[in-house]
């Protein structure tokens, strides 16, 4: 808290005790002088301060007290911080005193005409603004995360799809929940699969099939996949589609199967139907495909939305013919999430 006792902390006063705090009033023993201690100058005791409850922080200190002290630091005078407060002189005047005997110091210098802060009142004031400050944002934090608003949403990417309705997404759901801390990486379906599994993550952007024992998926778009060809491969001219048999037993590239078994699967399935896959060398992702592909004699099959955006040169794109080939993209989060983020991003696909 940074407002350690500068010396033994005094005891309440009860009964004859007097408090410890320097030149006062002299002891005048039992109940009535522990009134009496507390009586503002030229004031008369008055009740204590009706409350719903003291405000106990850490080591049982109340954080009613120190508000009290802040806002009478900041006016200097005990009747116009009460009426601030709301509340009585007297009850102001008891609970700064309370505050004074269980830091053990002396907070203000009082004279009949108000009051001044000491050297280390002025310190302590800064740091019970601090204070406050902390207490007052991370109870509104709480609130938020209670009410379904604020908290953070740790979000991936999948490597191959960025931009269109992935980015769109996350752009509406930043737009319409500023208040969301959103953490965002980039990884592979398979990687990002094992961190919602494990609670690393909140939500991911994945390539079906994924296994989805424990996740939620929901599709946010689906994309063509192109061959990519050498500009000198003599598929890179002639008629307006590629048909599957014309691929048979090329050399191809593609990234690692263990990044995302299902979108690998699938992509093979889809256009090397009957075999004739011809694996020649592995990339790590869809950029180095397309310039493996770009200085060499093999081919490889791209989602089209990745292909155009990297624009690599010494590539030729051509579609496929009927059927068309595809892949998907989904938004995964693990089922059972008490994350509101995950409900609000979930939700905005479903509007879609």
């Amino acid at each position: 808290m940074g407002l350690p006792p500068t010396g033994d902390p005094a005891r309440p006063a009860r009964g004859g005790d007097r408090p410890e705090l320097g030149r006062d009033r002299p002891e005048r023993g039992g109940g009535r002088a522990a009134a009496a201690w507390d009586r503002p100058p030229g004031g008369q005791a008055g009740p204590k301060p009706a409350s719903d409850g003291p405000e106990v922080g850490r080591d049982g200190w109340d954080l009613r007290r120190w508000r009290y002290f802040v806002v009478l630091a900041d006016e200097l005078h005990f009747t116009r911080a009460a009426a601030r407060l709301r509340i009585a002189q007297p009850a102001l005047s008891q609970q700064i005193r309370a505050l004074e005997r269980q830091l053990g110091v002396t907070l203000l210098h009082r004279d009949s005409h108000g009051c001044t802060l000491t050297g280390v009142g002025a310190q302590v004031a800064g740091e019970a603004r601090r204070l406050l400050a902390e207490v007052d944002a991370a109870t509104a934090r709480i609130r938020d995360l209670v009410g379904g608003r604020g908290g953070r949403l740790r979000l991936a990417y999948t490597r191959s799809a960025r931009g269109g309705r992935v980015d769109a997404l996350v752009a509406r759901f930043r737009a319409a929940h500023p208040e969301v801390e959103v953490v965002p990486e980039t990884g592979w379906t398979a990687p990002n699969v094992t961190g919602l599994l494990t609670g690393r993550l909140d939500v991911a952007f994945v390539r079906p099939p994924v296994p989805e024992a424990g996740l939620t998926c929901r599709t946010v778009d689906r994309e063509e996949l192109l061959l990519a060809v050498p500009v000198g491969h003599p598929l890179a001219t002639g008629r307006a589609r590629v048909r599957r048999t014309e691929v048979v037993g090329l050399p191809a590239v593609m990234w690692p199967r263990e990044n995302g078994p299902g979108m690998f699967d699938r992509t093979i399935a889809q256009i090397w139907p009957d075999g004739g896959f011809h694996l020649v060398r592995q990339e790590p992702d869809d950029e180095q495909l397309l310039r493996a592909v770009a200085g060499g004699d093999v081919v490889a099959a791209v989602p089209a939305g990745r292909a155009r955006a990297l624009k690599v040169a010494g590539v030729r794109l051509r579609r496929f013919a009927a059927p068309v080939p595809t892949v998907d993209v989904a938004l995964a989060w693990r089922r059972g999430t008490t994350n509101p983020a995950v409900r609000h991003l979930a939700a905005l696909l479903a509007a879609d």
